[in-house]
């Protein structure tokens, strides 16, 4: 039995799950979050409690049965609290602006990286070099803030660049003089 997957999903109050086939709607005070989900796993709704069941042992319904619960789990959560994740900037004359929907990265380059909110996904920047990027979808918030680390991810000499709050960068030494 997948230990994720025979965990029960607790729907809080102030959360509405919709379930259709493999259709599951969940709607709750942050927004609402639509997902197609595997036809192959029968997932109930009763009680305030949806549980995910799988039809055999084979290993692809072992890894879908894990899988259909941590999805179904991260939209109940995200449309109960939301997600955030903090990206930090680190270098001289490195900062981010953010105007509309649009973020502007200033990183060295010859000209200023743009870069627009997805939909669903909000950023917002604290001083010049602290963004928070926050949404209710996981995959969308996640995939935002490493598309904006991509841009100029953290290198190991100096530890300049885009990183996420608390990650640790591993750093090495620089050249050493001959003597």
């Amino acid at each position: 039995m997948s230990r994720i997957g025979k965990l029960p999903v607790v729907i809080p109050p102030g959360v509405n799950v919709e379930l259709e086939a493999n259709k599951l709607t969940v709607k709750g005070p942050k927004g609402e979050l639509v997902r197609e989900l595997s036809p192959e796993m029968t997932i109930e709704a009763e009680n305030g409690v949806i549980t995910v069941r799988r039809p055999s042992d084979l290993k692809r319904h072992k890894a879908l049965h894990g899988l259909t619960r941590a999805l179904i789990a991260n939209m109940v959560t995200g449309v109960n609290g939301g997600y955030a994740k903090t990206l930090e900037i680190v270098g001289t004359g490195y900062r981010a602006a953010k105007s509309g929907d649009k973020l502007t990265l200033t990183l060295g380059f010859s000209h200023p990286v743009e870069m627009i909110d997805p939909d669903g996904v909000k950023s917002a920047v604290e001083g010049t070099n602290k963004i928070v990027i926050s949404g209710v979808d996981k995959e969308k918030v996640g995939q935002y803030a490493a598309n904006i680390r991509d841009k100029r991810p953290p290198e190991p000499y100096k530890g300049k660049g885009i990183r996420y709050a608390g990650e640790k960068i591993h750093r090495k030494a620089g050249k050493t003089g001959k003597k």
